[in-house]
């Protein structure tokens, strides 16, 4: 098995075991090896520090008793230059060769001090260098038994540590298994360290996003097969009973034919639509125009459309800032010259998205049959809403209302058909222009759908 492959306990293991390890070795070169060369050293640096001071102080009348502190303190000699003998002492390191005497290691520096009467002044400073064998084997006694106990110490440390590391991830890894394999039930219980908490509770959002998109997917396939199904017998029927009685073709079944057509055309268009702007293949046309110009004129289209079924939309158009309201109209056929708003946006897909709204509206009107259009202005923003008069949405359902393929279990007020991508259009549509959306409702007081986008700030209407 390759070092790559090796589970992650015990690499963290292997990690901290060598982490351990190098500082032993550190500790032990420090301890023995370099002992006398680091000793060396710093006599070296106290033997300058000594000279600075004798420096500064070399005026002082009381520079003996100086001197005298300074070599009780430092253990560092001080005399004249012509006067130094360095005294030989036994050298520890010689013993055991024939006994002979020899001299200290010294670290010894000479310096001459100018005073201020033009005479000079030569000391000679020097540092004995005591024999350290001693105390490297002292240390190196000390070492064996703290090399014993670290040794131990971190192999129970490095297996604690990577199990408690380890085990929550390879839970993680075996849930991710099963997610896998398609259970969306799977639960992540992460635990330990923040990341890991963190990482299983988005873990648990994905699972639970995996399981909507799952549920949407079959809802889509059933929605999308009822919704094939019934145009495509209804064109086979009547174009059959076309072909077998020629003779008895009317307008009423060549109607059936291209209603259902077109029903067929909207279908697919929704579906294309939605697949492109979710890969983000078509881009936003920015373009200046006067949506309430759109707006007003979309709902006339409805209301011509619709107005053998009763339906009535009223347009309101306010601005929230003066307080006024520009205008009301009981219906969309007068014209509102004032408080027109301009805004930089997509046309096409804005009106598509108002459009889809409105829709939705007339799918679920109530009895009355009566829907309102508001305009509201700020000086940044303009707020389009789309209010019916229907049931209302149950607060369980309003989370899931934006989710593509999403159609509400209640029956229409009229005979419909959709595929569930009217609001996702809306939401992504609003989302690429950086507006915001939302809804408003309340159960048996209908619905209010809206979103809000910046307006032309330097184009005045």
């Amino acid at each position: 098995m390759k070092f790559g492959e090796m589970r992650l306990k015990w690499k963290i293991s292997l990690f901290l075991f060598a982490f351990c390890a190098m500082l032993l070795v550190i500790l032990w070169l420090l301890q023995t090896v370099f002992l006398t060369d680091i000793y060396k050293y710093f006599r070296q640096q106290e033997l300058k520090k000594v000279i600075a001071t004798v420096e500064k102080e070399i005026e002082n009348p009381d520079l003996h008793m100086i001197l005298f502190l300074i070599q009780t303190e430092n253990d560092i000699m001080i005399t004249p230059t012509h006067e130094f003998v360095l005294p030989p002492r036994p050298d520890l390191r010689a013993q055991g060769r024939r006994g002979a005497p020899a001299v200290l290691d010294t670290i010894t520096e000479t310096k001459e001090f100018t005073l201020r009467n033009g005479q000079t002044l030569s000391l000679t400073f020097y540092a004995l260098i005591a024999p350290v064998n001693s105390t490297v084997t002292t240390l190196r006694m000390q070492l064996y038994f703290i090399t014993a106990i670290m040794i131990l110490f971190s192999i129970l440390l490095a297996v604690i540590i990577a199990k408690k590391i380890s085990d929550p991830i390879e839970e993680i890894s075996r849930s991710a298994q099963l997610l896998a394999k398609g259970n969306y039930n799977t639960h992540f219980a992460g635990q330990g360290f923040q990341e890991i908490v963190a990482l299983s509770e988005t873990l648990n959002t994905a699972a639970k996003e995996l399981g909507k998109t799952e549920n949407l997917r079959r809802e889509l396939l059933a929605n999308v097969s009822h919704d094939l199904r019934t145009p495509l017998s209804l064109i086979y029927s009547y174009a059959e009973m076309m072909h077998d009685f020629p003779e008895e073709i009317t307008p009423e079944q060549t109607q059936v034919i291209m209603d259902e057509t077109r029903r067929l055309t909207a279908l697919v268009n929704d579906v294309l639509d939605m697949s492109k702007l979710e890969s983000e293949m078509e881009q936003l046309n920015i373009s200046t125009f006067n949506l309430t110009e759109i707006i007003l004129t979309t709902t006339k289209l409805v209301e011509k459309l619709l107005e053998n079924e009763g339906f009535k939309i009223i347009f309101k158009n306010s601005n929230i800032n003066s307080g006024m309201n520009n205008g009301v109209n009981d219906g969309v056929n007068n014209e509102i010259n004032n408080g027109d708003v301009y805004v930089d946006a997509d046309e096409i897909k804005i009106s598509r998205a108002f459009y889809n709204l409105l829709i939705n509206a007339v799918n679920y009107s109530g009895d009355n049959r009566i829907i309102t259009v508001a305009q509201s202005t700020t000086e940044t923003t303009v707020k389009i809403s789309v209010t019916d008069s229907g049931e209302g949405i149950s607060e369980d359902e309003l989370p899931f209302i934006w989710d593509r393929y999403y159609k509400s279990a209640k029956r229409h007020k009229r005979p419909v058909t959709g595929t569930g991508l009217g609001l996702p259009i809306v939401k992504k549509v609003i989302e690429l222009h950086g507006g915001k959306y939302g809804v408003v409702s309340e159960a048996g007081r209908g619905s209010t759908f809206w979103f809000e986008i910046e307006v032309d700030t330097l184009r005045e209407p």
